[in-house]
């Protein structure tokens, strides 16, 4: 009974796949549209297939890494000149939406590489830097991480306790590094440590940095909730001596470095939260159009109805704010509020349509053979991560009270 409801289903998401489109996508360039399809092709035929056995076996999925830098995908906003794609921030969120539907683990690995480390390089690093640690990561053999959190930083990212300190020609790297994703695979590293401790966060500097180099070492691999393809550990820095070339734009920098590195990767982490969202109305779509009770498939009910109306009318409002906050971006107009906005509403519907997608699935969204369960389990960092919805709030409410002169 089992295998036939599941061979139903799949036999549905062939259906539905065909004809399933964003809601006026027609309306935007070509490029944006062929990209769309692309990278939809890509999650059905390449991620989708794996994203099971990537999340229950901790696999990072190398493969399908190295096939989307052979699509572009690891450095879409990045100067065809540098080796990128040379797309603007909305083909980004596109792309990103689409890579995260198949593959949550997937999307978080494309988004930290597109931008929280390519993106800081790209806007602050010198001719040289560019050259060594942005061309040869945008193929997809080489991905880089963002080294800002610590153990007790949390969400006080000005309050960073490694430091760097300045011995001749070189800085001394000292202290740990928390939740870095993309940790073991990475080749190098953005770093966020304090030069000037009197300086507080304005004596905070950025670093790129080589891995493995001598005196890094890595943590434990996190047991994590969800996304467990991608590697999360700790950076432990003991001595570690990087050339005083090695700094990202000038000393002191690092704090504002990291404030608009995490405004653009909001936008990507919206994105991926979208991916997970779409991802959960899909599977949620599929199991009612076949699941029979009382004589009709369930989706013919009022109260499965009054679900779905609900899971796709935060799904579209939140791709939109995000569309917008790309567009904001590309068009170079202040967009920190709107990034958080859209990281706080696309996050938030994520959990909100996996959990009603496993309502509407009942014990069948519970176990592992259908993939509710992965996508509410996903869905739980984006709420977290690159700045928790708390956070969010904060933001918006600073950027409003701005707006209106009462600061």
């Amino acid at each position: 009974m089992l295998k036939t409801r599941l061979f139903a289903i799949q036999n549905v998401t062939a259906i539905y796949n065909s004809v399933r489109n964003i809601a006026a996508l027609s309306m935007l360039p070509e490029t944006h549209q062929m990209l769309h399809k692309t990278c939809r092709d890509f999650a059905e035929g390449e991620l989708k297939p794996i994203a099971k056995e990537t999340d229950k076996n901790h696999l990072y999925p190398k493969e399908q890494i190295k096939k989307m830098g052979e699509l572009g995908l690891m450095c879409i906003a990045i100067p065809e000149d540098l080796g990128g794609t040379g797309l603007d921030y909305l083909a980004y969120a596109i792309a990103l939406e689409e890579i995260s539907r198949g593959c949550a683990s997937a999307g978080v690995i494309m988004s930290v590489n597109n931008s929280l480390y390519l993106g800081p390089i790209e806007k602050f690093g010198n001719d040289n830097q560019k050259s060594v640690y942005i061309t040869p990561f945008t193929n997809g053999t080489k991905i880089g991480c963002f080294a800002l959190s610590e153990p007790g930083n949390g969400s006080d990212a000005g309050a960073a306790s490694t430091t760097a300190k300045m011995n001749g020609t070189n800085y001394i790297i000292n202290g740990t590094k928390s939740w870095i994703t993309n940790a073991y695979e990475s080749n190098a590293i953005v770093l966020f440590a304090t030069t000037d401790k009197s300086k507080k966060h304005k004596g905070i500097s950025a670093f790129v940095i080589d891995k493995p180099i001598e005196g890094l070492s890595l943590g434990k691999k996190e047991d994590k909730l969800g996304i467990r393809g991608s590697s999360t550990c700790s950076l432990i820095f003991e001595d570690c001596k990087l050339p005083k070339e090695n700094i990202l734009g000038e000393p002191g920098m690092g704090f504002k470095i990291a404030m608009m590195t995490l405004d653009a990767g909001r936008i990507g982490i919206a994105a991926q939260a979208l991916g997970i969202a779409q991802a959960s109305v899909d599977c949620a779509m599929e199991y009612a159009a076949k699941r029979q009770a009382f004589g009709s498939p369930i989706i013919k009910l009022h109260a499965i109805q009054q679900k779905i109306a609900d899971m796709v009318l935060k799904l579209e409002s939140s791709r939109l704010l995000t569309w917008r906050a790309a567009v904001l971006k590309d068009n170079n107009k202040p967009y920190t509020k709107e990034a958080a906005m859209a990281k706080l509403s696309a996050s938030e519907t994520a959990t909100f349509c996996a959990h009603q997608c496993i309502q509407i699935l009942g014990g069948m969204g519970y176990v592992t053979d259908m993939p509710a369960e992965r996508h509410y389990r996903d869905a739980r960092i984006t709420e977290i991560y690159e700045g928790t919805s708390e956070i969010q709030r904060l933001v918006i409410a600073a950027n409003v009270i701005k707006e209106y002169n009462l600061n």
